[in-house]
Parts: structure tokens; sequence; C-alpha cells
């Protein structure tokens, strides 16, 4: 996690989650993240399936130029990268982990920058599949940032972190789905290629790096 409001986001929800996998829509206090508010969005679901914004900060309502509430979260991707997403959705809702995904995002007038997203799992009237926590924050800050909307964007990373108390085991089998899925939806039946990234070991699906994370 390389930005400051991610990181705090991240930090936040883990203490409030306490022992438990995920925690409660309800324990949510903004003002404990003020600082990372312009960059947090809520996302909101009727059949656990297709998730539109809630709610969604200044910060990312200028990155596109328009107000995000009740728009589509997938709507900010397109083919193979938004079917990607769903399957990371599912891993996020249904295994509780956390995920990280970077990309590339190009302006209206062909202008690129990066940005990073985390999605955090919550638990709203009983259920883990109608509620997400996410942050959404640029990697830079370019002059035309918040002047020209973003109209595209290209995923170039996506991570799995896993609770302190997910058990190990398991949490390598749903990886391995995860990772299957990505890469039966962007290269057919091709296999991953298996490669490192910092000292990590990861998996590559033509232009995605998927990463095996951690705590933290």
């Amino acid at each position: 996690m390389q930005q400051s409001s991610t990181r705090t986001l991240y930090a936040y929800w883990n203490e409030i989650r306490g022992a438990r996998s995920t925690p409660e829509r309800r324990d949510i206090d903004p003002t404990r993240i003020r600082e990372a508010l312009a960059y947090t969005f809520i996302l909101e679901s009727e059949d656990g399936l297709d998730f539109n914004f809630r709610l969604a900060g200044s910060h990312l309502c200028s990155t596109y130029c328009r107000e995000l509430k009740a728009r589509p979260f997938a709507s900010l991707w397109t083919g193979k990268d938004r079917d990607a997403l769903d399957t990371l959705i599912r891993a996020v809702t249904e295994d509780h982990a956390v995920a990280l995904v970077t990309f590339e995002a190009k302006s209206d007038r062909g202008d690129k920058t990066s940005f990073e997203t985390a999605l955090f799992p919550l638990r709203h009237n009983g259920v883990t599949t109608n509620r997400i926590m996410g942050g959404m924050t640029a990697l830079d800050t370019p002059y035309w940032l918040g002047i020209h909307p973003v109209v595209e964007q290209r995923i170039t990373g996506l991570r799995l972190i896993w609770p302190d108390d997910h058990d190990t085991a398991s949490g390598r089998e749903f990886s391995a789905s995860v990772y299957d899925g990505i890469g039966a939806m962007i290269n057919g039946t091709t296999p991953p290629m298996p490669v490192t990234i910092a000292g990590t070991a990861a998996r590559r699906y033509a232009h995605l790096a998927v990463i095996d994370g951690g705590k933290a």
C-alpha cells in the first residue's frame, strides 16, 4: 500500500474488526478517518453481485468530474478487467480478503496517471455480500487531475491480503481459484506465468501481476 490514505483505511478497518474477519458497517466512525474521507467510498449491492456507489468522497468525484453516487462500480472498467474485478470482489465478500488494485488511468485528452484502490469487506444486516468500503488514491497528482475526467482505466496489478485469523490453508486454496479464474478470463486456458516482483512471488496474466498478499 503506497498511499497514506490507503494505509489509514487498512489500519482502521483492522482495528474495528478486532478478532472478527470483518467489521460491521455501523462500526465505522467517519471522524476517525477524516484525513482519508475524500478518497473513501462505500459500495452497496442488492444481489451480492452488482455493486453501486452508495457514497463517494470528493477526490473520487473530481477524478471523474461527475457525481459517482448510484453509479455501478464495475462501469469504471471494461472488458476482461471488469471480469477480473468481479472475481476479486467475490474474494472480498465471500472470503473476507482485502483486495488491492493498481491501475493506469487515462483522461479524455490522453494523459495518464496511476491509482491504487483497496476494497474492504463489511458486514451489514448480518451478511457480508452487500457492503464494501474502499479507498482510491492517485499515486501522483498531475495538473490535469480534477480538470479533465478519467475516461478509461486499465488494471496493472492485483493483490489479496488475508485477515490474521483467516485459515491459511483455505486461504491458499481460494487464492488459487482466484488466479485461475482471472487467468481463464484474460488468457483463455493459458496457464499463469510465475514471476517475481520486488522479491515477492507472483503470477502474471497478460498485463496483470497478481501477488499473494500477507497481513499488510
